[in-house]
Formats: C-alpha cells, structure tokens, sequence
C-alpha cells in the first residue's frame, strides 16, 4: 500500500480547537465560573434565568453565535455553539439551554429561511438580548411531530391560528416564537408552514410553567392561539414549507443537546473524580481501590466517545454536510452516556450523592432530558435506522 493510500494526516484531531476557538472556550468557561456557578442555586430554587446572567450571555456574544456580524452576531460557527453549550452545562443545564435554544433553534431557522426585512427586523433584537422559543409540540403531537392540531386559516393580509403548544422551552421569557401550524390539513405534513409570532399578539397567550425533575431554572411552558392574527410578513419561508424548516432546524439542534449532555457528564465526573480523591474509607482514598478506578474509567472512555461524535457532527454541518444521521447518532449516544454517567457519580458519592448539598444529584436529574427533548431516543434511532438501511 502506497503513502498516497492513505487518508490525509495533517487534518486536526477533532479535539484540537483552533486559536479562536479556543480562546472562545476559555472565556465561556471563565463565565461559567465566575457568572454561573454564584447563580446555580438561586436559580433552581427560583425556577428562573437570572436576567443579569442573560446580559451576560449577550456582552460575550453568546445570543448570536453563528449570525453575521452586521445582526449583532458573533459571526461564529456550530462548532462554537457547541463549544459554548458544553462549557456552560458542566456548571449549570439550564443556562445552557437558553444559550442553546436561543442559536440552534431560533436564531438558525430565521437567519435561513428568514427574508432581508425579518432578518433585519428581529436578528439584531435577538442578539441583543430578546428571547427566542421553538414551538412545534402540541398536547397530542409529541414524537408525532407533524400530526399537529394548530391550524392556520389564510384571513385579509395574514393568517388567524387556533390551537396549542406544549413543552416550550425559553416560553416563559421569549418575545419572539417560531411556530408552526397546519395551513393545509388536507395535504398533511405539506400544509404545515411556520410562522414568526410576537408576544403580545392579540389572541396569543404563554400558559403554565410546567414544574419539572431537572433544567428547573430552564421555563418550559404550553402556548395558545385564539384567532390570533398573524400577517403575511410574519410567515417564515414559503407557505407549506414548515416541514423542512423544522426538520433542518432539529438536525442543528440536536448537536446542541449533545454538547449540552457532554457538558452535564463532564461536570459530575469532575465532581466526582475530586470527592473520590478526598474521601477515605479502610484507611485510603476512594480513588485507590480497583474496582472504582475501573468504574471511572469505563465512564471517562464513554464521555470521551460522545465528545468525537458531537464535535464530528458540529464540524461536518459547519462543512456544508447533511447531518441527519450523524446529529441523531450523537444525540442518542450522549444523552445515553449522561444518564449512565451521572447516576454513577452519584453512586460513587454515597450519601451525600443523594442530597442537594453535593452538586451530582442535579447533574443526575438535568440528564434525563437528554433522552426526551427534541426526539426521544426510539426516534433518533428511527432516523438513523432509515440512513442505514435506505
């Protein structure tokens, strides 16, 4: 076999981050440490995103990451939203996934399918601050994504929606939502289209909190339209085109939950791994016995194995490659690893694990909805099920 057989060597291991992304890093995680982690408590025991925490967020660019400059944007890449929603969830989920939620799955679809006035219109308030909330699940669509029930009727100069959103996260603070509703139920998911709607539209109401085991902090709300008006200049993309948009826009996302799973996992191993050093039992550390090494390491091996395929699918979106099969692999495997993850390092702390003293028992409870959000586990492995066998 020949040199020239070989694949091309001097490409960048997939850890390896650039200077720039590398200074990104450190300045998200200095953040995380010194913004996020003082806030951790008070926010879960409010059921809140504290707003100067969110200020935050914008002087450091993170509301716009991958938007152009001339929005108000980092001009960045998905790598980086990653990057950041990684460092952000080894300290706290829920400020992650308001970072998150407010690129992946806002910013992202109306900077793509958005045309020059909403672009110009609503971007620069996003980085600036405004919140963003996706709204696609209803009551009764949940992993039935496109079986929806919100109707949108065409009216004089726009559309009237009647129905229902459920599970939205950054519903409670968002001013700007991306929804979608079924202009033509007959065609089925082809009339679905979707639609920038604003707070305070007439007709348009946020409903409960929901109160949930983990990302407390994190609002996760139900939405509902009452012949709510929305105008023409407020439909995103064409009309029957939602399908796409949400179907693209949750490839995006699902690297963000990945990172954000990745994140959780690091951060309670961390904890972990320092209390195991510390704590002694027969006379040496937790850290010296056989079977907890063996126990750390099959953990740390697992997270490292999450960490190459959320980067993997980061860099090969970020390269113009379709990633339906690549996001819902890592998406389905980090969200995996951090369940086994985190209740493992719970279990390595004992008792005090168990109590909210400690800070694994809310790493515990911030994984699980990995395995639920934005596609549950049975659908990504649908999804990737169809790329292999098609």
């Amino acid at each position: 076999m020949t040199a020239s057989s070989f694949p091309d060597l001097s490409r960048a291991p997939l850890t390896m981050f650039s200077e720039e992304e590398e200074l990104f890093r450190a300045a998200v995680a200095d953040l995380a440490e010194l913004e996020v982690r003082p806030r951790v408590h008070a926010m879960e025991d409010a059921g809140k995103i504290d707003p100067a925490l969110t200020a935050k967020f914008v002087e450091l660019g993170l509301m716009g990451i991958e938007l152009p400059e001339e929005f108000g944007g980092a001009g960045g890449s998905l790598m980086m939203v990653a990057i950041a929603v990684e460092e952000l969830s080894k300290v706290d989920a829920s400020a992650a996934i308001q970072v998150d939620v407010q690129n992946t799955l806002v910013n992202y679809p109306l900077y793509r399918y958005g045309n020059a006035e909403q672009r110009a219109r609503i971007l620069p308030r996003l980085t600036a601050g405004t919140i963003g909330a996706y709204a696609l699940s209803e009551p009764g669509s949940g992993s039935d994504a496109f079986g929806l029930a919100t109707r949108a009727v065409p009216t004089n100069g726009g559309w009237t929606l009647d129905g229902s959103k459920a599970w939205i996260t950054n519903g409670g603070e968002a001013e700007v939502f991306v929804v979608f509703a079924n202009t033509r139920p007959d065609m089925g998911y082809k009339g679905i289209t979707a639609f920038i709607v604003e707070r305070g539209t007439a007709g348009f109401s946020v409903g409960k909190k929901e109160h949930k085991l983990g990302i407390c902090a994190s609002s996760t709300t139900s939405l509902h339209f009452d012949n709510a008006f929305v105008s023409d200049a407020n439909v995103l993309g064409d009309v029957g085109t939602g399908y796409k948009i949400a179907i693209e826009t949750l490839n995006e996302g699902r690297i963000g939950i990945g990172a954000q799973m990745i994140g959780v996992a690091q951060g309670a191993l961390t904890a972990a791994v320092a209390h195991l050093k510390e704590r002694k039992q027969f006379g040496k550390a937790l850290a010296e016995f056989q079977g907890i090494q063996f126990q750390v390491a099959q953990a740390a091996t697992e997270l490292e194995a999450a960490r190459l395929m959320v980067y993997n699918a980061a860099r090969l979106k970020d390269a113009g490659q379709d990633i339906a099969r690549e996001g819902a692999m890592a998406k389905l495997y980090s969200s995996q690893m951090a369940e086994r993850v985190t209740s493992l390092c719970v279990e390595l702390f004992g008792g005090y694990g168990y109590t909210r003293e400690y800070p694994v028992e809310k790493f515990y409870r911030d994984a699980k909805i990995g395995t639920i959000y934005e596609g549950t586990s049975n659908m990504q492995l649908q999804t990737i099920a169809k790329a292999v066998l098609r």
